[in-house]
């Protein structure tokens, strides 16, 4: 009974503490929360974007312009020139930027459209910020730029104290924003899947190949109606109490803007780069450049932009990550696209864990008759293998109720369960309807968008941009590029063509030994909720 007493003891002290820790916070934040600030209005031709977008608009009137981005090196491209033009506005919203080439050139671009006197707002989820806080307090300086976090921790520096502060504020700490949105001027927009880093366009050089690939990923290029929803998100998730000022966090903070652009410009000097830049951008010229030429550069993919009324953002509130009000969640909105399904429900995710409810869901349309083909990241792929731990509990229900499953590897079927590095990831995120409806996003078909994350994505009827995505996802569970797994006798079976048959494994394809020991032990923990 004694050592009841002291668990029941310590149980609430943990309690009590957790709940001052999380009180504190709740004040510190009302006080340290910005200015309220709001996108800038737009003009008729002003900008050299307002020159070329505004009379797409007037053309077409309450409607959203739309093109598919799924070319790395094109996403690249569109941020780095959209922000080369811009010259009101530049608002950003993004789960990771990382501090590698690219990330450094986008950074590069956004000083250089300060320095012009465009207003730059960036948003950051605090979970990546963490440890490279001088760069975005240096970025902050700028009297044109200001940097918030997400959710972030007061305690910047002492691992102590910030372990006790995320210990004692858990539930608070677990709540991460995950959307990604690229605004210019209030006239263009990049909005899905990417992050902002190598990986994520296309530039991961071959000594890198080894730590890291490149992300197969999917973006909206989008302008008009549907992007002024965009825009309203933004300065909800900029004004709201949740995302405080970098600078409130560093009270008293010795930072170098000329450091920063030292560090930047050093970016521009090797080989790599370069070729880069020539690749993406058509040339060989460095950033930044004049804006009038971007904007010629811009014209075209603007003017290419389909047009239509069915476009609408689908996202979560910031309030979210407070748990409250789950009416206005996501996944409630997307619950009647999934149930207005006929004929097909085709899902690509890179991690995938449905949970119950979600099992509930492809489980109800299955048993309609409606074709669910799901392709997901194979353990030798993914790039979080606990998560991949918790979704390998879902494959043999799923494959007994009819589902078709992929799981994507690309590079040369294995005829053993050997390790293997294929030299690519699934990370885009978007979901197609009957091949006739599609929604483009960061959520993932799993427990954290579901509960956890904040997301965003845009949904659509647009029929040539929607069969576009399906012949991507077509093409991205096509033989050498996915295996298709299969039930034999209740064993799962990963199959892929060969030449003059097919390999057929009885065990995760390119895997070593350890990462299917520790996927499966993941998978018999009950920690599914936060994967």
């Amino acid at each position: 009974m004694t050592l009841l007493y002291w668990a029941v003891g310590l149980a609430a002290m943990i309690m009590a503490a957790s709940t001052l820790a999380l009180w504190s916070y709740g004040r510190f934040a009302r006080l340290a929360r910005g200015a309220t600030a709001h996108a800038l209005p737009r003009q008729p031709d002003a900008t050299p974007l307002d020159r070329i977008v505004a009379p797409l608009e007037a053309a077409h009137a309450d409607r959203t312009g739309l093109a598919n981005v799924l070319d790395g090196r094109e996403a690249f491209a569109l941020r780095a020139l959209s922000a080369r033009a811009a010259g009101r506005s530049l608002d950003m919203m993004y789960y990771l930027w990382r501090d590698d080439m690219t990330g450094r050139l986008l950074a590069r671009e956004l000083i250089a459209a300060a320095d012009r006197g465009v207003r730059v707002r960036l948003v950051l989820d605090d979970i990546n910020v963490q440890g490279f806080d001088p760069s975005y307090l240096a970025l902050d300086d700028h009297p044109n730029i200001e940097v918030r976090l997400f959710n972030p921790i007061r305690n910047r520096h002492g691992a102590l104290r910030r372990g006790l502060e995320i210990l004692l504020g858990i539930v608070r700490f677990n709540r991460r924003l995950h959307s990604k949105m690229w605004i210019a001027d209030g006239r263009l927009g990049v909005i899905g899947g990417r992050n902002v880093g190598d990986s994520d366009f296309d530039a991961v050089g071959r000594r890198a190949r080894r730590r890291k690939r490149d992300a197969r990923d999917a973006d909206l290029l989008m302008a008009g109606a549907a992007l002024g929803e965009a825009e309203r998100l933004f300065d909800a998730y900029w004004n709201s109490g949740i995302t405080l000022p970098i600078s409130a966090l560093w009270k008293g903070h010795v930072t170098s803007l000329d450091w920063l652009r030292r560090r930047l410009d050093d970016t521009l000097a090797g080989q790599r780069v370069r070729g880069y830049l020539g690749q993406a951008l058509g040339t060989a010229r460095t950033l930044p450049g004049r804006p009038d030429t971007a904007a010629d550069d811009l014209a075209p993919r603007a003017r290419s932009l389909r047009w239509t009324d069915t476009a609408r953002v689908l996202a979560d509130p910031p309030e979210k990550a407070l748990g409250s009000g789950r009416s206005e969640w996501m996944p409630e909105a997307m619950q009647p696209l999934f149930d207005g399904a006929r004929e097909s429900l085709q899902l690509a995710t890179p991690y995938f864990v449905p949970g119950r409810d979600g099992m509930a869901t492809l489980r109800r349309l299955l048993g309609r008759g409606i074709r669910l083909s799901v392709v997901t990241n194979a353990l030798s792929a993914t790039n979080h293998i606990i998560v991949h731990g918790a979704y390998r509990r879902y494959r043999r229900p799923l494959l007994a109720a009819g589902a078709q499953l992929y799981e994507f590897a690309p590079g040369r079927p294995r005829q053993r369960a050997t390790r293997s590095e294929p030299h690519a990831m699934l990370h885009a995120k978007y979901f197609i309807v009957d091949r006739r409806l599609a929604l483009v996003g960061s959520f993932n078909f799993d427990m954290r968008s579901i509960f956890l994350n904040t997301e965003m994505g845009v949904v659509f009827e647009e029929p040539v941009l929607v069969e576009e995505l399906a012949r991507d996802f077509d093409s991205m569970i096509a033989p050498g590029q996915s295996y298709t797994l299969s039930l034999e006798t209740g064993q799962l079976r990963w199959v892929s063509p060969l030449k003059g048959g097919a390999v057929s494994l009885d065990r995760e394809p390119g895997a070593p030994r350890l990462r299917r020991a520790i996927t499966w032990a993941i998978g018999h923990l009950p920690i599914h909720s936060y994967l």
